[in-house]
């Protein structure tokens, strides 16, 4: 229907354009008749206007064109004026169908429009609503932001009064005393745990009230008054107790261990003095530093003095040097000596005492040792002395530091001032002694008695003991090397004229020096000391010079040599039984025997054989230098050394052998003489002559 209408339209215009193009074409431009439109104004057509634009028109003109009716109309050439005036009927019966049908609708349109109008009316006060509920909205919106500002104002004011809450709580707690912490002060005895926590919270409280007053906090005022009560009672108790634990040192027979233990339970009650009252806490480490210094003292030199009574009776004296004779006279006052100045100079099982085991064994009992008649050597008194002085020194450092809570230069010295009299004492005694000490392995065993137990105190961690052991180290390393030298100077000044009578068996004397030498060798093996070495290969020297000039009192060169061997196997024997085999020492003495054993052989070959021997070197010297051809003008003594060889090298060896025998005290060592005279002297050299011989034809092959 709305295409009919569109072409009913579309065909009307240009019917209307057609019939107004023939009027004008028929008329002309003045013409007009009756019933005739007015002429087109062409001059007031605005073509740019809104109302009339061509390309619209041009569209809807070829988009009309299209239409199937308009196709049809114009192919079949249909008066566009007669189609018109049919349009326009049609038009009119569509019309009046049209208005029928509004009419007959009416009812229904005008129920529509009261349905539109109530709808306009509801959505007006839907409308109405929403525009006050949007408004309610703004005031909802701007209600809910103040209500965020005054609930981040809440949150702020409420996390300030709660740390002023915390703060506040603080400080009223640690103001607050109490009625627990107050009869806990005033009547539970000290040794009660609930004593012991109830003086912390005071200690802890009056720290608190001292910080406090320091920011001028009025409110301290009102409980100063209670814990200076409270402070001055708990300190009257604390010091009655720990007097009462320092006197109780003062018991004979008092195992001082037991009360320093208790006190370490107690520790915090001097923490709290020194925090709260410093003049009770110096007057307790005065009466503590008083009461033990002198029971150490008393202790030691009681100790010390029932110790040396279990000394052995024979000791070195000044004469006992290691040059000194035997036979040698004294004066009729004089002591008698030892009844063997050679134990001196033998270390036996004296070195057991610086083995681990010893080192650290349990004390000597003076009173036990006497009534078991047992004696022992000054380095056995003197490690048990030290073991105690080490051990005792150690425990009360280390209480020191716990208890009294000092370190460093503070801790050594409150040490000292407990301990510095006895190791005085000690010191004094030891210097006493060294006086009239002659004893070099005793000493020396002392120096490293001490070096031990120095490594034993800084594994302990206790340095308070550095500096003594300096000192006793300054005293024996002396005494040491006095005694040594002073043997050093008897080796050296002794006449071999005045010993007496001389054999060629090893002299007492060498004995004396390599059992001297091997005791020192092999105690200085485990802790190397250069100047003790330096002190020995001087004594070594001596000892060598020594022998040389005892040899020489022998008229016969084979009787020398026989007593060098002698000296140097015994000694070279007694060293290489504890010192290491390649020490200096050992090889020292280890080339001298083999140089003499050598010259001893040659000396005692040349009895039997000497014109042989000294044939053979002749006859080596000239084969050597190429002079060979001089031997063959020796054939008639080669002839006749040979036949005298033949004859009596058998008799000539059996009598060396027993003559070898009879001149080496040691077995091994005239067996080691013997073995190579036929092997490496006889056989080599016959068998030289044997070679030149049947070069100079004078055997036959």
């Amino acid at each position: 229907m709305a295409a009919a209408a569109t072409m009913a339209a579309a065909a009307r215009e240009l019917v209307l354009r057609a019939g107004a193009s023939d009027m004008e074409e028929e008329e002309g431009p003045l013409g007009s008749g009756p019933g005739l439109r007015e002429p087109l104004q062409i001059g007031e057509l605005d073509i740019t206007s809104d109302e009339f634009i061509l390309d619209e028109v041009d569209v809807h003109i070829q988009a009309n064109l299209e239409d199937e009716l308009v196709k049809e109309a114009l192919k079949t050439g249909v008066d566009l004026r007669h189609y018109s005036k049919q349009v326009e009927l049609e038009l009119q019966q569509i019309e009046q169908k049209s208005i029928r049908d509004y009419i007959q609708e009416s009812e229904n349109i005008a129920s529509l429009h009261n349905q539109i109008t109530a709808c306009d009316a509801v959505l007006e006060r839907m409308e109405q609503m929403l525009g006050a509920f949007q408004s309610d909205l703004s005031s909802i919106s701007s209600e809910i932001r103040t209500l965020q500002e005054q609930s981040g104002a809440m949150n702020i004011r409420l996390r300030n009064r709660q740390a002023v809450r915390g703060k506040l709580g603080e400080l009223v707690d640690g103001l607050v005393v109490p009625s627990a912490l107050v009869t806990a002060i005033l009547e539970a005895p000290v040794t009660e745990p609930r004593f012991l926590e109830q003086l912390q919270e005071l200690d802890a409280k009056a720290a608190a009230v001292r910080e406090q007053e320091a920011r001028g906090t009025a409110a301290c005022a009102d409980v100063r008054g209670v814990l200076d009560r409270l402070r001055v009672k708990a300190v009257t108790k604390i010091r009655e107790f720990i007097l009462q634990k320092i006197y109780s040192f003062r018991k004979p027979m008092t195992n001082y261990q037991i009360p320093q233990t208790a006190l370490l339970k107690y520790r915090f009650f001097y923490q709290f003095l020194l925090g709260n009252e410093r003049a009770t806490a110096k007057e307790i480490r005065d009466e503590y530093v008083e009461t033990l210094s002198k029971i150490y003292l008393s202790y030691y030199r009681s100790y010390l003095g029932r110790l040396m009574k279990v000394q052995y009776e024979e000791v070195a004296e000044k004469d006992d040097l290691m040059g000194v004779e035997d036979t040698a006279k004294k004066g009729f006052f004089s002591k008698p000596s030892l009844r063997s100045r050679n134990t001196i100079f033998t270390l036996g099982t004296r070195g057991s005492v610086i083995s681990p085991a010893e080192l650290e064994a349990p004390i000597l009992v003076p009173h036990t040792a006497q009534r078991g008649e047992q004696r022992y050597p000054f380095e056995a008194l003197f490690r048990s002395q030290h073991y105690a002085l080490l051990d005792n020194s150690c425990r009360e450092y280390l209480f020191i530091c716990e208890f009294f809570m000092v370190s460093g230069p503070a801790a050594h010295d409150l040490f000292h001032a407990v301990m510095g009299r006895t190791l005085s004492m000690t010191q004094k005694h030891l210097e006493s002694y060294l006086v009239d000490c002659y004893d070099a392995i005793a000493v020396f065993l002392c120096i490293h008695i001490v070096l031990r137990f120095r490594n034993i105190t800084a594994k302990r961690d206790v340095p308070a003991l550095d500096r003594y052991w300096e000192q006793v180290l300054a005293l024996l390393w002396p005494r040491f090397e006095l005694i040594l030298e002073m043997n050093v100077q008897s080796v050296r000044s002794t006449d071999p004229q005045r010993l007496g009578g001389l054999d060629t068996r090893p002299h007492y004397i060498t004995r004396r020096y390599a059992e001297f030498s091997s005791a020192l060798v092999s105690i200085n093996q485990t802790i190397p000391n250069e100047r003790t070495m330096q002190l020995l290969g001087q004594l070594q020297v001596e000892v060598e010079n020594f022998v040389l000039r005892v040899a020489a009192e022998f008229s016969s060169r084979k009787e020398q040599l026989v007593f060098l061997i002698n000296n140097y196997d015994m000694m070279l024997g007694v060293l290489m039984e504890r010192a290491a085999d390649d020490s200096k020492e050992v090889e020292s003495f280890q080339q001298l025997l083999n140089a003499r054993t050598q010259e001893f052989i040659e000396e005692l070959l040349s009895p039997p054989f000497g014109g042989l021997v000294a044939f053979v070197k002749e006859a080596e010297a000239l084969i050597e230098r190429g002079q060979a051809e001089r031997l063959r003008g020796e054939e008639a003594r080669v002839t006749q050394l040979i036949r005298g060889f033949g004859s009596s090298w058998k008799s000539s060896v059996e009598s060396l052998s027993q003559d070898v025998m009879r001149s080496f005290t040691n077995f091994r060592n005239g067996t080691s003489i013997i073995q190579p005279c036929p092997k490496f002297w006889l056989s080599p050299k016959l068998t030289a002559i044997v070679i030149l011989s049947i070069t100079l034809h004078l055997i036959p092959p």
